[in-house]
């Protein structure tokens, strides 16, 4: 048996510092004590404590994952990467991204396609897929989500804006064509639609 020696508040919030026979046993969320009424001089079996600790990690880890979803809308790999970083184990990401996803918190589909639509204007399709598989996205939710927002004609004139943007100021020689051919070509533009700005910006 263990003895629970002091319950310590940790500063304006909602957790707390856990002893059991004077001994640190981490930080706990205030829910997960509340729930079982824990006390100081409370004494329960290891058992108790370990189904506390895996019980606590998993509410912290469910409601950090929250916090951050508030901010900013996340894919389920840039979640999980995020709660990996916080230190929290396998089994509680696992626990945690599971529960926000039953909540409807995180849906890839949503996330890409309006990933899609905010870069619409600044990255060609190629960029913004290779960013999106390096999130996590399914190469098959991506695709169709591609399909359905950006079709060749509005990918050639969101490369001739960009062209525009780019050779503001600019003068139109050979040696500015390479650094403008390159620099289009690096946002994922293919040979075809970067010529295609270059004839019409010409004119």
């Amino acid at each position: 048996m263990k003895i629970i020696t002091e319950i310590k508040k940790i500063g304006k919030g909602e957790r707390y510092y856990l002893y059991l026979d004077d001994e640190f046993f981490g930080i706990y969320e205030a829910e997960i004590l509340a729930r079982y009424c824990l006390k100081t001089g409370q004494s329960y079996d290891e058992e108790f404590f370990d189904n506390l600790k895996t019980e606590n990690g998993n509410y912290a880890c469910f409601n950090r994952g929250l916090a951050v979803l508030e901010k900013s809308m996340k894919t389920e790999k840039m979640l999980k990467d995020y709660l990996y970083s916080k230190g929290y184990t396998k089994e509680c990401v696992d626990y945690g991204v599971k529960k926000i996803k039953e909540y409807g918190y995180i849906n890839d589909e949503s996330f890409c396609e309006n990933y899609i639509s905010s870069y619409l204007n600044s990255k060609s399709k190629r960029k913004m897929k290779y960013d999106l598989l390096s999130k996590g996205v399914n190469e098959n939710i991506i695709n169709a989500a591609l399909e359905k927002l950006i079709d060749d004609d509005a990918e050639r004139e969101n490369c001739l804006k960009i062209a525009q943007k780019y050779m503001k100021n600019r003068e139109f020689d050979i040696k500015t064509k390479q650094k403008f051919y390159n620099h289009l070509a690096g946002k994922g533009f293919s040979f075809d639609d970067i010529a295609h700005a270059w004839e019409q910006l010409e004119k």
